[in-house]
């Protein structure tokens, strides 16, 4: 089996004010970086609308449809924006992402990465933030869930901001286990240990601003993995935001390549032994152009030797 990437350039279309970090440039990073592993690059499916729905309500998807300006931008908040494209690049993420679980359930790809945006793991059920808009990765673990009919779903988001809109999103649902690891204190606020979900199925491992790969390594084997491992899921999902590293221009922590090439390797254990391998990943955060590609094609990088 191998790894497919998804990906479409409708996500170009998703326009920022000059200067913000959540720029197109970002995609054309995340294409550099994957260019030597020669994957197979599949266009990302324009997802359903109703495929919101199954973590926002209808009234907040209307709102965001209504706020799409005809020309220029709509500010929905002092972060996050919106451009006459940006609702179809957020069906393709949302499309994207499920396209690659459909693809690792079924059997034609061991593992999958959905390179899209705009990012998803800040958007809560009627509150646009942090760049995001929808849950893309809470809604993929419901897809899997509701329509591929699995029990259990982890999700691991090693974005360097907390995934509070995946958490929220997921806090009342037992059969999904969210583990997040971030710097602290940092935006959004959230993400603190004691925020364990309503069935203690969120895992939150806060790091000080300044931890470097070795302190993550230490709070993943204490903490993360024993979890993932504990729960036996049938698909792991990773929420990967590429902000860590040392270079990032939004954060404070010090993060390197290998260090998201470990993580990765370390998910793709567990999956081996709980889910046959098969893992997702989509993209989320990492703003400094040349580390988001080196980093992207480290983390790709171990899913294709998985999968080759």
């Amino acid at each position: 089996m191998t790894t497919t990437w998804y990906s479409h350039e409708d996500c170009h279309q998703h326009l920022m004010p000059e200067g913000h970090p959540e720029r197109v440039a970002r995609l054309e990073a995340v294409t550099a970086g994957l260019a030597p592993l020669e994957l197979s690059r599949i266009p990302a499916p324009l997802a359903a609308e109703s495929e919101i729905l199954r973590c926002h309500p209808q009234r907040y998807l209307d709102r965001i449809r209504a706020s799409i300006p005809k020309q220029g931008l709509a500010a929905l908040d002092g972060d996050t924006f919106l451009s006459p494209g940006s609702l179809t690049a957020a069906l393709r993420a949302i499309g994207g992402c499920n396209a690659a679980v459909d693809a690792v359930l079924s059997g034609r790809a061991l593992n999958a990465f959905s390179g899209c945006r705009p990012p998803g793991h800040h958007a809560e059920a009627e509150t646009p933030m942090g760049f995001c808009l929808f849950g893309t990765a809470a809604i993929a673990a419901k897809y899997a869930l509701d329509h591929h009919g699995l029990e259990r779903v982890a999700i691991v988001d090693f974005d360097v901001h907390h995934g509070n809109g995946t958490q929220a999103l997921l806090w009342d649902e037992p059969r999904v286990l969210f583990c997040s690891s971030h710097q602290m204190p940092l935006f959004p606020g959230t993400g603190a240990a004691s925020e364990t979900g309503a069935h203690g199925q969120i895992v939150n491992a806060p790091l000080s601003p300044g931890s470097d790969g070795e302190a993550m390594r230490k709070v993943y084997e204490r903490e993360i993995l024993p979890a993932v491992d504990g729960f036996a899921p049938e698909l792991i999902l990773i929420s990967a935001g590429f902000d860590a590293h040392e270079a990032d221009p939004l954060a404070n922590l010090d993060w390197i390549e290998d260090d998201f090439a470990w993580i990765t390797e370390a998910l793709a254990g567990l999956a081996d032994i709980h889910c046959g391998g098969r893992m997702v990943s989509t993209l989320e955060g990492g703003y400094d152009l040349p580390a988001l590609a080196a980093s992207v094609a480290a983390h790709v990088g171990v899913m294709k030797e998985r999968g080759a």
